[in-house]
């Protein structure tokens, strides 16, 4: 419900009530006795009684709480202004109409006393009219932190959806780095097939740069990315390095975030293959009812220093995607056991 409606509805619901306040107790009163010119008495007598809390009530909605009550340097206006209408309101109470001098003789209480009557009645219709203006406050109020609520989380909106073209700026370099070092290590060891490579490397850099500059992708290009991109990787391995792919897709088209499983795929051949001993690599990507399921596993052939498995800037970025993209609907696991890592990542309910 947008901004408007809910101010309408509120302004709606407040014309209600006190239109019940008003004329309920003639409602009532038809409703008992079935008379109805008894019943405009009552309502005229409503009225009376209620028009300055009604009047009491819009000046603090409106006015007084708004513009002076939350605002530090103004809130003695709101005070002040409120002393001043309560007295005005309740004035008569103390002016009250002369008692004349026959009459007061036959009358069984002190002048003191009667005095003492009208203040109390003062009192207590001031402070009958102070409920209105705590009722003011508190509706103001709870409006004032909703509208608080909506706007903290229009920022927080913001900042994530700033956060996430910045990680997606830091992904598509990181991604051209390894391909292109990728590249010009085949130069050197089979100049045809790194040509040959070239155009595969175009139709991945394409997806890369341009399709990709959306919140949502299709699957299947995503796996056809992920495929040629395996492919180019595979390029730098000899035959002790074994790399399977299994791509179990859903029947339904599926929309994921673009970029999401090249981080692990790029860690895996990273830190799982070696020139010189026996690597593996194998990845998988499948559906399990709605929850679709991308795993990685590979040898590890840890380098040295804080290079290891499982960390760098891709991985980061990836865990950090996967918290603003899909808050509280992935999981994300990495294990690593008896010389082999793996990584699995779910995204629950995209399917279907």
């Amino acid at each position: 419900m947008g901004k408007q409606n809910k101010n309408s509805v509120l302004t709606v619901a407040q014309i209600a009530v006190w239109a019940a306040v008003f004329l309920l107790p003639a409602a009532v009163n038809i409703f008992v006795s079935g008379n109805t010119n008894h019943a405009w008495g009552v309502m005229r007598g409503s009225f009376f009684m209620m028009w300055p809390c009604l009047v009491v009530y819009l000046i603090n909605y409106w006015l007084l709480v708004p513009h002076f009550l939350f605002h530090d340097g103004r809130k003695k206006w709101f005070w002040i202004v409120n002393v001043v209408l309560l007295i005005v309101l309740n004035r008569h109470f103390l002016h009250p109409a002369p008692i004349p001098q026959e009459v007061a003789e036959h009358i069984p209480i002190k002048m003191s006393e009667f005095w003492a009557f009208h203040v109390v009645n003062a009192l207590s219709s001031a402070l009958f009219h102070c409920v209105f203006i705590v009722a003011a406050v508190g509706i103001r109020y709870i409006v004032r932190m909703h509208k608080m609520e909506v706007q903290l989380e229009e920022e927080k909106r913001k900042t994530a959806e700033a956060e996430l073209t910045w990680l997606k700026h830091q992904l598509n370099p990181h991604f051209l780095f390894n391909t292109l070092n990728n590249i010009s290590s085949l130069t050197q060891i089979d100049p045809d097939k790194a040509q040959e490579s070239i155009g595969e490397l175009s139709d991945t850099l394409r997806y890369a740069l341009y399709d990709t500059d959306t919140d949502k992708v299709p699957l299947a290009g995503e796996v056809t990315f992920m495929d040629n991109y395996i492919h180019l990787m595979q390029l730098r391995c000899n035959e002790l390095t074994e790399v399977t792919t299994a791509w179990e897709l859903p029947a339904e088209e599926v929309r994921i975030a673009p970029l999401l499983f090249i981080s692990p795929i790029e860690n895996a051949f990273k830190h799982g293959v070696n020139a010189r001993m026996a690597s593996f690599v194998h990845i998988r990507l499948r559906a399990e009812g709605r929850d679709l399921v991308f795993e990685c596993e590979n040898s590890t052939f840890e380098k040295g220093g804080e290079d290891h498995i499982g960390s760098g800037i891709g991985v980061e970025n990836l865990k950090r995607r996967l918290e603003l993209i899909y808050p509280g609907a992935y999981s994300y696991e990495q294990k690593e056991k008896d010389g082999t890592y793996s990584v699995r990542i779910v995204l629950k309910n995209i399917v279907g």
